[in-house]
């Protein structure tokens, strides 16, 4: 098996296995982020046995649970389909694939847990997993760890750089220190490389070794394409119809001013209520994003939205570029002109980056006054606004959430550009390749 690119779960399954209180691991994520291939690679290097068993392509082995959900009894029957299978204690991992297709198996993981002679790894897409059901299953004798495409770090670490560099990167934010004019140069070009593949782990692969854009399109529709089988195929209790609708307008409405999904102008006589659960069930299965509206910039977060003003972000930029038409992305891939596209793609990376480092996604917008900002996160006591420019044009809004006492939760703000590292007393200034660095920053900043 050839080496897959450095991820940062690879550091997680490091510190779990050394853990002696380890629980039963079940890694989630949609479908192509590199789930399987980490694990594997984990598995082979960490342990003399390892019994991998995929309930999509083993469809046999979803029955080694049927006569119950004791350990011996389900050795048992996985050696009568497969003799071979050695089951050393302390030296064997059980990777369960696409669990999604056996919620049995989960049940399992609570006996295994009180066993203690087998580690267990799962596996499955989002697409497919009823969670409730799996939670119930096996709550409280198994860890999650939810797996996204790469983010920046990992794509530089797929070029080559350091962790040292991205100290160094981060040691410019702390201190305040502007990048040099080669610094800024050099990681702009990765940045928008990066937005343009996305973090897909065959297509980041594909582009390093290729060295340029060269079959990563084909591969990104190819997903797009899949994702919308699985739609067909795991949707259940919704209409699949409607899910499918959604998922096909998001890039539609990015293409706005505004940005916001519209629900009502999707289809005709199309409306919210006949739509509850389609953009959850695209949230719930790792497809998109949902940035919803606050309904005043203040704290807490929690309750302070609403539920029916929202925008749709891809949870990959790649696939967000992918899904246009195929003018713009050839004077994305030729150009690297990310500003054509009104700024959707800017805040779709954006969103993507904060998602991907723990944050929910908020923002703001209001004509009386006329106010808006294009995402909100939070630190231990503030309400931090997050400007996304895709030009050099005026912060009127950010400057004026941070005027006077008016809004007393927002102490100061983050605007992201073609900027150098700043502070002008009241806001942050990073260029958008930083945003992966963010809550570091501010959990840290002095």
């Amino acid at each position: 098996m050839d080496k897959p690119l450095k991820r940062k779960v690879d550091a997680y399954l490091a510190a779990w296995k050394t853990n002696p209180n380890r629980k039963p691991l079940i890694i989630k994520g949609a479908r192509q982020v590199g789930k399987t291939r980490s694990v594997e690679w984990f598995a082979d290097r960490n342990y003399r046995s390892v019994i991998k068993i995929n309930f999509v392509e083993q469809k046999k082995y979803r029955d080694v649970f049927s006569d119950g959900f004791e350990v011996d009894t389900i050795l048992k029957n996985i050696s009568l389909l497969n003799p071979e299978f050695e089951f050393i204690p302390g030296e064997t991992i059980f990777f369960f694939d696409e669990l999604q297709s056996c919620p049995n198996c989960a049940t399992s993981l609570k006996f295994f847990k009180l066993d203690g002679r087998f580690d267990v790894i799962c596996s499955g897409s989002l697409m497919g997993i009823n969670y409730q059901e799996i939670e119930s299953n096996s709550v409280g004798y198994k860890d999650d760890y939810e797996m996204h495409s790469m983010d920046f770090e990992e794509f530089l670490w797929a070029q080559g750089y350091s962790d040292d560099f991205v100290e160094e990167l981060y040691g410019h934010m702390l201190a305040l220190e502007p990048l040099s004019t080669l610094q800024m140069e050099v990681l702009l070009d990765l940045f928008r490389c990066y937005v343009i593949t996305g973090g897909m782990p065959e297509v980041v692969d594909r582009y390093v070794k290729n060295k340029n854009f060269s079959g990563t399109l084909g591969i990104q529709k190819q997903l797009l394409k899949d994702y919308e089988e699985d739609i067909t195929k795991y949707v259940e209790g919704l209409d699949k119809a409607k899910v499918k609708a959604v998922y096909l307008h998001i890039s539609t409405f990015l293409a706005k001013e505004n940005k916001r999904f519209q629900i009502t102008k999707i289809a005709k006589n199309a409306r919210n209520r006949d739509y509850i659960g389609c953009v959850e069930w695209l949230a719930d299965a790792g497809v998109v994003n949902i940035c919803y509206c606050l309904n005043l910039p203040e704290l807490p977060l929690k309750g302070n939205y609403d539920p029916n003003l929202y925008k749709l972000y891809f949870k990959d930029t790649g696939l967000l570029i992918a899904s246009l038409d195929e003018e713009a992305q050839e004077d994305l891939r030729a150009n690297k002109n990310l500003g054509t596209y009104k700024g959707a793609i800017y805040e779709n990376v954006v969103g993507d980056m904060l998602v991907k480092q723990g944050y929910r996604l908020f923002y703001y917008n209001s004509d009386k006054p006329s106010l808006e900002m294009d995402f909100f996160v939070r630190d231990a006591d503030s309400l931090i606004p997050v400007e996304v420019k895709s030009n050099d044009g005026a912060t009127a809004s950010l400057n004026n959430l941070l005027k006077g006492d008016k809004y007393p939760d927002v102490k100061y703000g983050v605007k992201l550009g073609y900027k150098n590292i700043g502070f002008n007393g009241k806001f942050y200034t990073f260029p958008y390749f930083l945003t992966f660095l963010l809550k570091r920053f501010l959990t840290n900043r002095k």
